[in-house]
């Protein structure tokens, strides 16, 4: 997804690379803010939020993109190589796996579908790169709602694993799989 986004029945959606000074303090809200306990950020500080999103920046293996909806501030999608970066040791990743975080900010005013319409967009961004094979995933076990989440868009799970932070349901969307999810066959 450009810069210029893509309608959807909730709106524009877009993406721009994450600033980590700029967008810091608009990410430290969402981070800390209860409806986003599974990010495993509720205590952090400013300065804590600046520093994890300048090692990404920093990284040659994990990006960051700042997800608007209609020109504001929406969402956070993350792209990592899982070779490198959440799971070394894990899972034996395959050519063109791309490992996938996203963060919906929260709102006292939810738009029906809006989650849907971003992870989406996150995995539609993510399949125009031709590099990329299949999404990974590894939410806690305990997050049913985005299991469910995921499977619409059609992340198949795998198996638990035992990470040093969480116990995470491993799960794979190959590009097949996620434009069937859509009713579009390759």
């Amino acid at each position: 997804m450009s810069a210029t986004g893509s309608s959807t029945a909730v709106g524009t959606l877009s993406m721009r690379p994450l600033d980590p000074l700029q967008d810091a303090g608009l990410l430290h809200s969402w981070v800390t803010h209860p409806k986003a306990a599974y990010w495993m950020m509720q205590d952090a500080k400013l300065q804590d939020v600046e520093r994890a999103y300048m090692a990404i920046a920093a990284s040659e293996h994990h990006h960051a993109h700042l997800g608007f909806h209609d020109g504001r501030p929406a969402f956070l999608m993350e792209r990592y190589d899982p070779r490198y970066i959440e799971l070394v040791g894990l899972y034996e990743p395959e050519p063109g796996d791309v490992g996938m975080h996203f963060l919906v900010a929260p709102t006292d005013r939810p738009v029906h579908g809006f989650t849907r319409a971003v992870i989406t967009a996150v995995m539609e961004e993510l399949f125009a790169d031709p590099g990329t094979r299949r999404v990974v995933v590894e939410p806690d076990v305990t997050n049913t709602a985005v299991h469910a989440l995921n499977e619409t868009v059609g992340f198949v799970p795998e198996r638990e694993i035992e990470k040093p932070e969480k116990r995470a349901l491993l799960s794979f969307c190959t590009r097949e799989q996620f434009f069937a999810s859509r009713g579009v066959s390759l």
